[in-house]
């Protein structure tokens, strides 16, 4: 059996400069001119108006794709690693094996049916910023994002197994081996502790780990200095900063 499994959230990369989902600067706290992330974060919102969902899409994540690892990325490199984190980071660090359950920042895929795994491809953020030439008007962005998307100006219509669409799990969007669900059900059948970091526990894998270690009467422990009462118990709750959790570890 794996004797430990990481699994982690946003709190992880804040030290890299990377708000948290839920926080005070959280992302799902900042929607668009006339939408709330939760509208524009869907599936529905990148079909019905591409040029917004892409420009709220670029607007809050795109800039942090130059971010950089922190010590506690280089620690859990060699780990059994699932993290809800979409920037990367862990690659970077040079973990060859973690899941990220929600996507990747750095990728896309075709637009596709959801139960279809299609390979990934590198996101065309380079070539994007190289069309603006440093211009940032909001209408210019929607256009040339619509280019980089393979998307019609005159129709708005993503078209499928032609269209790109960011690798990245939407709200209204289900698990899916794209996301490599299967594996990460895997490890945490098999692990025997299964340790929380700087998650808010308001994600589906974060209830579906719990459940499942429950069952198995796997160790369960939470690291993060504000954590959720998860009403189990037998939980060992730390609470103390990624910081700290990485200095009582060395």
């Amino acid at each position: 059996m794996t004797s430990s499994l990481y699994i982690t959230g946003a709190g992880v990369s804040k030290g890299s400069g990377i708000p948290t989902f839920r926080g005070s600067d959280g992302y799902w706290r900042i929607g668009s001119k006339n939408y709330t992330p939760q509208e524009m974060a869907t599936r529905a919102a990148y079909r019905q108006m591409p040029d917004e969902f892409l420009f709220w899409y670029y607007s809050r994540f795109v800039k942090y794709r130059f971010a950089d690892p922190k010590p506690i990325h280089y620690w859990l490199a060699d780990k059994t690693l699932i993290t809800q984190n979409i920037d990367a980071l862990d690659k970077k660090a040079g973990n060859h094996t973690y899941i990220p359950i929600h996507g990747r920042l750095d990728l896309v895929t075709v637009y596709h049916e959801q139960k279809v795994a299609l390979e990934t491809r590198k996101a065309p953020w380079d070539v994007l910023q190289n069309s603006l030439q440093g211009n940032e008007d909001p209408s210019i962005v929607k256009k040339n994002l619509l280019d980089a998307f393979r998307i019609s100006h005159k129709t708005k219509v993503p078209m499928y197994n032609d269209s790109l669409k960011p690798f990245v799990l939407l709200f209204d969007e289900f698990y899916s081996e794209m996301y490599r669900i299967s594996d990460a059900l895997k490890l945490i059948e098999k692990a025997k502790k299964v340790i929380f970091i700087g998650t808010s526990f308001k994600v589906n894998i974060t209830a579906v780990a719990l459940n499942i270690a429950k069952r198995n009467n796997a160790l369960i422990e939470v690291i993060d200095p504000e954590p959720v009462d998860l009403g189990i118990n037998g939980v060992n709750y730390r609470k103390i900063t990624v910081e700290e959790y990485l200095d009582g570890m060395k």
